[in-house]
């Protein structure tokens, strides 16, 4: 899934478990009862079932609502620890989410060296 987010875009974690039955109208009606923000701004809206295994993204675009869903074949996506609200992180940290690595703590294969 690549979603081509523009700069200023911001990414909300829809924090607990979120009915994954729900479509576009029902996860918008979410995004703006629940989390106290506008569906249609421009920015992503992320949602977890309560398995971990499947998250869906809910996207205006300027032109119309954009829903993408991963379902990971083994393991969960890490989630947020508070129980109801949104959490924001940055796309670069959604990228690890939708991989299943745990955006929070991600690993480098590397260290930078010294220059001097």
């Amino acid at each position: 899934m690549t979603i081509p987010i523009p700069s200023g875009t911001q990414v909300w974690l829809a924090t607990g478990h979120t009915d994954m039955r729900k479509g576009f109208d029902g996860l918008a009606l979410l995004v703006q009862e629940t989390l106290k923000r506008d569906p249609h701004g421009g920015h992503l809206f992320v949602f977890r079932g309560r398995s971990g295994g499947l998250i869906k993204v809910l996207w205006h675009d300027g032109q119309g609502m954009c829903l993408f869903a991963k379902r990971l074949e083994r393991g969960r996506f890490i989630w947020p620890q508070a129980v109801d609200g949104a959490v924001t992180i940055t796309p670069a940290q959604l990228g690890y989410l939708r991989e299943g690595i745990d955006w929070r703590h991600p690993q480098r294969t590397w260290r930078p060296e010294a220059v001097g």
